[in-house]
């Protein structure tokens, strides 16, 4: 099956890799790639674990998967990134996730920043 996050790449090949390990992505605009599938397919505990944890919204973890799964996510627009490759620590990502709820489309415009820490990448929020 096709990548979620738009990336023209099967599942398998992208995002299925970072959600099966953190370590294993290299670039910010990665992890905002492997966050928004994790919003299609309501994967909280992946939503959780690459949240920043100074940011983390835990106690809001059952329903943020509950409005996951009550969407219909169309697609993910990357607009522009700053920084944010392997060799560095921190970057942004500007995208639009775009959804359908309750029958009107609806769009999520932000633009996020991440750190990496560990040699591992994790959104910390929306600047």
């Amino acid at each position: 099956m096709k990548c979620p996050c738009c990336s023209d790449k099967l599942y398998k090949d992208c995002c299925e890799i970072a959600h099966n390990d953190m370590l294993q992505v290299k670039t910010a605009e990665a992890l905002m790639r492997s966050r928004y599938s994790a919003f299609v397919f309501a994967n909280g505990d992946y939503l959780m674990k690459s949240h920043h944890e100074s940011t983390r919204p835990v106690k809001e973890k059952k329903s943020i998967v509950k409005w996951s799964k009550s969407v219909d996510w169309i697609k993910l627009d990357i607009l522009n990134t700053t920084k944010g490759l392997e060799a560095d620590t921190e970057g942004t990502v500007e995208f639009k996730a775009i959804f359908q709820e309750e029958g009107e489309l609806q769009m999520i415009h932000e633009n996020s920043r991440f750190v990496k820490e560990n040699g591992c990448w994790f959104y910390v929020d929306a600047l």
